[in-house]
């Protein structure tokens, strides 16, 4: 039965990506048939990759069967997998997040979590000396990857084995790091064809503060006026997203790229209260500017309080 190979909902360019260059490693080296399939519509930047490297976009489920046979890449959260992830035959999890809990699986499995900023950089280096064999289509996906989760090495999560790993990747493709990075933020930058609630859980992940529930969403951007400038719809449309969603507050960071802060959208007093908390940060009007604040993962949900 073909192992399916996926990351979490929403997924970004690694969670789009690092299936695709897991399910070819499976197949073509390991002998193992596996299919990449995505958990949702890819993002802009994750889009772009698909396209810029001739790569079949994955198909899309909504849940797995039971016994179906899968591995886990990006996240080890039951609650960014599908419902009946516990019925399934997890296989093996790779990831570079912390340990959620609440994942059963049917036996002893291979698990890898590895304090990386890219779970594409863990792939790289569990394939060894085969990752040589990787076609460049393959290599443009672990590379985008990379860039993506460390924002071009801009990210705290970055770390020097990221970079080495990148660094090589684009050699042997023949990219100038600088210039296809620039070429990918932009692909991200360009959200204007999406509605405010897409935008609200483009690259958003559900986390707890105690009793209180967050929709913990993250825009990155070099752009950051073409979110900032629908900033009162955005706010409007949290409450039925969160409504929809079953939490208590979509939280919106727009994340500047190039000059490495994020801005908080702070639509009611709750919030407010979670950037005086959380951040420090003295809230006067409905956003306010994190400077320095880039990850979710480093910066933002481990300092999260109400």
């Amino acid at each position: 039965m073909t192992q399916l190979v996926f990351g979490h909902k929403s997924p970004d360019t690694d969670s789009t990506g690092s299936p695709i260059v897991w399910a070819w490693y499976l197949n073509e080296v390991q002998g193992t048939k596996a299919e990449p399939v995505l958990l949702g519509e890819p993002n802009t930047e994750a889009a772009f990759m698909l396209d810029k490297w001739n790569l079949p976009k994955p198909r899309i489920i909504d849940d797995v069967e039971a016994d179906q046979p899968c591995v886990i890449v990006d996240t080890n959260n039951p609650a960014e997998l599908p419902a009946s992830i516990n019925d399934a035959d997890v296989r093996a999890i790779i990831d570079h997040h912390k340990l959620v809990g609440g994942l059963e699986t049917k036996g002893p499995i291979d698990i890898t979590v590895r304090p990386l900023a890219c779970t594409a950089t863990i792939l790289v280096d569990l394939m060894g000396d085969d990752a040589a064999k990787m076609p460049e289509a393959i290599k443009g996906a672990a590379l985008t990857c990379i860039l993506s989760d460390t924002l071009e090495f801009r990210s705290p999560t970055t770390t020097d084995h990221d970079r080495d790993v990148a660094t090589k990747l684009a050699a042997d493709l023949n990219v100038n790091i600088g210039d296809y990075a620039a070429e990918m933020f932009a692909a991200k930058s360009d959200v204007s064809a999406f509605s405010d609630a897409e935008l609200l859980r483009m690259d958003s992940k559900e986390y707890a503060v105690g009793n209180t529930k967050f929709r913990v969403s993250v825009l990155e951007t070099t752009a950051p006026g073409m979110v900032l400038d629908r900033k009162a719809s955005l706010m409007d449309s949290m409450t039925t997203v969160a409504g929809e969603d079953g939490v208590d507050q979509v939280l919106l960071f727009v994340v500047d790229i190039l000059n490495e802060e994020a801005t908080l959208l702070v639509p009611n007093d709750l919030v407010k209260t979670v950037a005086e908390k959380s951040f420090g940060a003295k809230v006067d009007g409905d956003s306010v500017v994190l400077p320095g604040v880039m990850s979710r993962k480093k910066q933002i949900i481990p300092n999260l309080a109400v």
